[in-house]
């Protein structure tokens, strides 16, 4: 799963005894190498799925990390892309591998998705594999976020993929690595929020309609279909409509299809 670039033992531990910011700081400039790196073939599916939907003149990579989300971004967007990311780690190895000629103009931010300090500015927002590091609790206050940046029927998308069957080794393996850091936040401070079973899809899509978003799921066929015939990958985009609401009541579950 690590490449010989990839990170340590050691470092990976380190990493996991910090707190997410910090932890992320240190893994930053391995993090390419690295399992957690959103492949190529789904940032090249889900660019191909969102560009019968532009033109998109500013967009914004929600979570960037050291910046995948954003490179693709720069494909789709006229104007200007941003990238924000509450490690400054990460933000500064993206700076260095995603340039531009402009346009469009790459610009990069360092905040807390819970708290942007950003305008109504962007027709398309992306996120990719962020979703972990948040609560079910966080869900309205993040989408909140989301729309208040968004300028009227802007779009957010993101990727979601369905979960291995009780069947498969990947399923023991993420259920295994969602109790270890359970125990791990129980027994240690500060905590690192990541987990990779702690939300469902159905509660995600209805958390995204109460924040005032119009949701659709597009397959992205490159990944083919489960035995069922449902597919294995989706796009959602979330169209802004409708008033802004208000951030507060609680998650409606525990993202998983």
């Amino acid at each position: 799963m690590f490449g010989p670039e990839g990170p340590t033992l050691r470092e990976l531990a380190a990493q996991a005894l910090s707190s997410v910011e910090h932890g992320y700081d240190l893994l930053a400039p391995k993090f390419d190498h690295t399992p957690f790196r959103t492949p190529d073939s789904v940032l090249d599916s889900v660019a191909e799925a969102l560009a019968p939907l532009g033109p998109f003149t500013d967009g914004l990579d929600l979570c960037c990390g050291t910046g995948a989300g954003t490179r693709l971004l720069t494909g789709l967007c006229d104007r200007s892309v941003t990238g924000v990311d509450f490690s400054a780690g990460m933000l500064d190895v993206a700076r260095r591998r995603v340039r531009t000629a402009g346009p469009p103009e790459v610009a990069w931010v360092r905040a807390d998705a819970r708290a942007l300090p950003l305008t109504a500015a962007f027709d398309l927002v992306v996120s990719f594999g962020a979703f972990g590091h948040f609560l079910p609790r966080e869900l309205p206050g993040l989408f909140a976020q989301v729309r208040s940046v968004l300028r009227p029927g802007g779009r957010f998308a993101f990727p979601v993929f369905a979960p291995p069957r009780p069947a498969h080794p990947g399923f023991w393996l993420l259920h295994g690595f969602d109790a270890v850091m359970r125990v791990r936040n129980a027994l240690w401070r500060p905590p690192f929020v990541m987990y990779y079973r702690a939300l469902r899809l159905g509660a995600f899509l209805g958390e995204l309609e109460r924040a005032g978003f119009e949701v659709e799921l597009r397959v992205l066929p490159e990944f083919g279909r489960r035995a069922d015939g449902t597919p294995r990958g989706r796009l959602v985009v979330a169209r802004g409509t409708g008033a802004l609401a208000a951030p507060g009541h609680p998650a409606a579950g525990s993202v998983n299809s």
